[in-house]
């Protein structure tokens, strides 16, 4: 654990989202009645959001078009958010949810435009957490820069791909060179794999060089190290969007606290439980 005092940064994608929940098999041609709501998103936004949420100290850096900076500024409560400005515009995804599957629609926008090397040291607290998404666009040489900045003032480090096409874009081993000295790692099962070359969880984790690896799978719950945490069941869901990003939340706030993985896991269902009765990636 790190002992560098202050809190925690999350560095990554603010996204504006549309979330289209059809009410049944989306028609050809032809009308489908669906449920759509435009609402604030993005990975490392949304586990900022959920950090706050949960009472901890958090700062987000992140890139949109500049005439969003104050609108993505409001949608972050409790967060110190420090927007950087670009004349792109503001990344989007439409998200199509059916059931417990969804699609995504993804422009980047200003995600591509972030600025690693523009984050000042005095913003790195005892803990950084950075997504895959903020490199969707590079070959990951700044990201890893400063992930190696943020080692070297302190802090621990958590990454979360945030979507295998990240991986496969710049291939196992180089996304694996740039993550390199990551405290945790949080991986789908797909991105797992990915990474490893093998689909079981146990082959996974024997394969993936990472201090704490923490394995998301859905309603099947995580796995971290090797153990087996069950999901928690939530009373209704309404959208997946966003539950792997409100697990980050619960693992880190919890793990920060004492160093305990497996009762961070435990924290972390707790949250996602929550994140998956509302429209979106955010608390309501």
């Amino acid at each position: 654990m790190s002992s560098r005092g202050g809190g925690i940064l999350v560095v990554g994608d603010v996204i504006d989202d549309t979330v289209v929940i059809p009410t049944g098999p989306i028609r050809p041609d032809t009308d489908t009645v669906s449920t759509i709501r435009r609402v604030a998103g993005g990975s490392a936004a949304n586990t900022a959001a959920w950090l706050a949420d949960l009472g901890a100290d958090v700062t987000f850096v992140g890139a949109v078009n500049t005439a969003d900076i104050d609108r993505h500024t409001a949608l972050l409560p409790g967060v110190d958010a420090r927007l950087q400005a670009t004349d792109t515009a503001t990344g989007a995804i439409i998200v199509v949810v059916q059931g417990a599957d969804r699609s995504m629609l993804t422009d980047r926008g200003a995600n591509a435009e972030l600025d690693f090397d523009a984050i000042p040291d005095a913003l790195i607290g005892r803990h950084v957490h950075l997504t895959g998404h903020s490199m969707a666009a590079s070959d990951g040489t700044e990201f890893a820069r400063f992930l190696r900045r943020a080692k070297a003032a302190g802090a621990t480090v958590s990454v979360s791909p945030g979507s295998v096409a990240y991986i496969d874009a710049l291939g196992a081993e180089r996304f694996a060179e740039v993550i390199a000295g990551a405290d945790v790692l949080f991986a789908s099962l797909v991105e797992g794999a990915a990474l490893a070359g093998a689909s079981e969880p146990s082959e996974i984790a024997a394969r993936v060089p990472a201090s704490t690896l923490v394995l998301t799978m859905g309603a099947d719950g995580v796995t971290v190290d090797g153990t087996h945490i069950p999901a928690v069941t939530a009373p209704v869901v309404v959208d997946p969007t966003g539950a792997g990003d409100a697990f980050c939340a619960g693992f880190l706030a919890s793990w920060l606290e004492d160093g305990d993985a497996i009762a961070a896991a435990r924290a972390g269902t707790e949250v996602a439980a929550r994140a998956v009765g509302v429209v979106g990636g955010r608390p309501s």
